[in-house]
C-alpha cells in the first residue's frame, strides 16, 4: 500500500517484507497473539509498546510487534535515533517509516545506486527480518547457513518463510521502482519572472498599430 512518507520503491519492499512477517497486519504481535491484548497495538503509544515488549518476550517468546515485527530494541533504538517523544501512536504510517529507517540503514540507498550488491543487501536484510533467507551460502548468526536459509537458522526460534528466489525478484522491481530526483539541465526554461508583465499578442499588435499611426500623421504633417 501506499505510504506518502515513504518512496515507492521502498514500500514495494517493505509490503514484501511486511506480508511475510505479519500477515495479518499491522496489529500483529509474535505468535499472533494480539487477540489477547487489551488494546489494539495500533491504538497503542510507542512508549506503551516498548513497555509491553518484556512481558510479551516472557508470554510469547519474543518481543516482536508489528507488520514489520520489530523487536524491543529495535524500536528503543529508532525512538532515540530519530527523536521520538514515544507517545506517538504505533499507527502503520508510523510502522511504515519506522521501517523504512531499518531499510536506510541496512543499505537501501547504496543498493538503489549500484554501490551494493544484490546478494550484499540480501543479506543485510536477512539480518534485520529473520524470516528472509540469505541470497548466497554465508556465516549466520551461529552457524554457516546456504543460500535459502535464516541467516540465524539454529536458534530453534527462527526460519526462512519465503525463496531465495522470491526475494530476488522484488528486490529488482524495488530497485527499478525506486525514482531518484532529476538534476536540473541547463536547457530548461526559466520560470516566468512575477515582477515582469507579460507580453501577449494582443499588446504586440497595439504596439504596431500605435506604431503605424504615427508615422502616418508624421509624414501627413511633413506635406
Amino acid at each position: 500500500m501506499a505510504n506518502p512518507n515513504v518512496p515507492a520503491g521502498a514500500m514495494l519492499l517493505l509490503d514484501f517484507i511486511g506480508g511475510i512477517e505479519a500477515p495479518k497486519g499491522y496489529g500483529t504481535i509474535y505468535g499472533n497473539n494480539q487477540g489477547k491484548l487489551t488494546k489494539p497495538l495500533t491504538s497503542m503509544s510507542l512508549d506503551e509498546v516498548i513497555a509491553a515488549g518484556p512481558s510479551w518476550t516472557k508470554a510469547y517468546k519474543s518481543s516482536a510487534a508489528g507488520r514489520y515485527q520489530f523487536m524491543n530494541a529495535t524500536l528503543k533504538d529508532l525512538k532515540k535515533s530519530l527523536g521520538l517523544t514515544g507517545k506517538e501512536t504505533f499507527s502503520p504510517d508510523l510502522q511504515d517509516r519506522l521501517a523504512y529507517e531499518l531499510l536506510k540503514r541496512r543499505g537501501w540507498a547504496s543498493y538503489v545506486a549500484g554501490f551494493m550488491s544484490r546478494e550484499t543487501f540480501g543479506k543485510a536484510l536477512a539480518q534485520e527480518w529473520a524470516s528472509l533467507p540469505v541470497l548466497a551460502d554465508t556465516q549466520g548468526a551461529s552457524r554457516q547457513v546456504k543460500r535459502g536459509q535464516s541467516y540465524y537458522a539454529g536458534d530453534g526460534l527462527n526460519k526462512a518463510l519465503t525463496s531465495p528466489e522470491s526475494v530476488e525478484a522484488i528486490l529488482l522491481k524495488a530497485k527499478d521502482a525506486h525514482v531518484a530526483p532529476k538534476p536540473a539541465t541547463a536547457n530548461a526554461a526559466a520560470p516566468p519572472d512575477p515582477d515582469k508583465p507579460a507580453i501577449g499578442k494582443g499588446h504586440v499588435l497595439a504596439f504596431i498599430f500605435a506604431l503605424a499611426a504615427a508615422l502616418a500623421a508624421f509624414f501627413i504633417l511633413r506635406q
